[in-house]
């Protein structure tokens, strides 16, 4: 079985979201809401 390979989207998302800590802080610095943020993540 093959593995998605994720979006540089997702990726600059988790990365924001690892380094500060918080799913807000990395939306406020994407200029995104929380709820989009977590949705580029997980898809």
């Amino acid at each position: 079985m093959r593995r998605k390979i994720p979006s540089t989207a997702a990726l600059v998302s988790f990365e924001s979201a690892a380094r500060h800590e918080s799913f807000t802080k990395a939306a406020e610095e994407l200029s995104l809401t929380q709820s989009a943020l977590c949705r580029q993540i997980a898809t």
